[in-house]
């Protein structure tokens, strides 16, 4: 990736951006406004995002414009009107529990394909990622934050829980005991505090921001893409095995790799 690569913009509605350059796509958060609060119109675009990446791509950066990552879901949503063109919340509360499922299934293809085998996800968080926000953060495989970030899972403040996919990631990074006390209490999380416990891989400045997710960027892309794929499948297929089932696992993998390597030497 050089300056020279030309910037492609695949998508750009509501609230959400994606462009493309060489091998990495970036996905940009666009309501500053409302500190990029989330609403399923948004939703639905980032799941477009992820359905709209070229194949080239190996790297996607999720960043927010202003001062805050995400804010978290639009209250707007609990007001009795909704959103224009969409079921309130309190309508789909008032609904059968397949169509209710059915629903929450669909707000959660957006945090889903962040982790896919084949590209390595990097949320580049500032400000608040609140609620929504801080679910969409966990969502990506890595998370480079600044010195101002604020994480709180809120949920539980309106008498609800997280519900998009944010809770087994937390869990994974932080331990059972750690990610009941935050989503209980739905108090904030810093920086410092995030790099301890491993919700950040890094912190830095915010005026850092930009520059360091770029060079993880680069660093990630240096690796060959199926070393990367097979090794980030085998990793996160490592929480559901056994000390046994996991060996089993790398020996498969590394057999893989070898004949892929073998193949191109002939």
């Amino acid at each position: 990736m050089t300056s020279l690569d030309p910037v492609l913009e695949v998508l750009d509605k509501d609230g959400v951006r994606l462009t493309v350059e060489d091998a990495v796509a970036t996905v940009t958060l666009t309501n500053p406004a409302k500190r990029n609060a989330q609403s399923p119109a948004l939703w639905r675009a980032l799941t477009e995002a992820g359905r709209s990446l070229p194949g080239s791509v190996r790297v996607v950066v999720l960043r927010g414009e202003g001062k805050s990552f995400s804010a978290g879901l639009d209250r707007q949503a609990f007001t009795p009107e909704g959103f224009d063109g969409e079921p309130s919340f309190l309508d789909l509360a008032r609904g059968s529990d397949a169509g209710l499922d059915a629903v929450i299934t669909e707000y959660q293809e957006a945090f889903t394909w962040w982790r896919r085998n084949d590209i390595v996800s990097i949320a580049a968080v500032q400000g608040h990622a609140i609620g929504a926000g801080f679910q969409l953060a966990l969502a990506c495989d890595l998370r480079v934050v600044a010195q101002d970030v604020q994480f709180a899972m809120r949920e539980t403040s309106l008498g609800l829980v997280p519900d998009l996919t944010g809770t087994h990631p937390l869990v994974a990074a932080v331990g059972y005991a750690r990610a009941l006390e935050i989503c209980a209490t739905g108090r904030f999380v810093h920086a410092d505090e995030a790099e301890r416990i491993g919700l950040a891989n890094v912190v830095v400045p915010a005026d850092e921001l930009d520059a360091t997710v770029r060079d993880l960027a680069g660093a990630l892309l240096a690796a060959p893409r199926d070393a990367v794929i097979e090794t980030k499948a085998l990793l996160r297929g490592a929480q559901e095995r056994t000390y046994e089932e996991q060996r089993t696992a790398e020996r498969a993998s590394q057999a893989r790799r070898l004949r892929d390597l073998a193949g191109l030497a002939d």
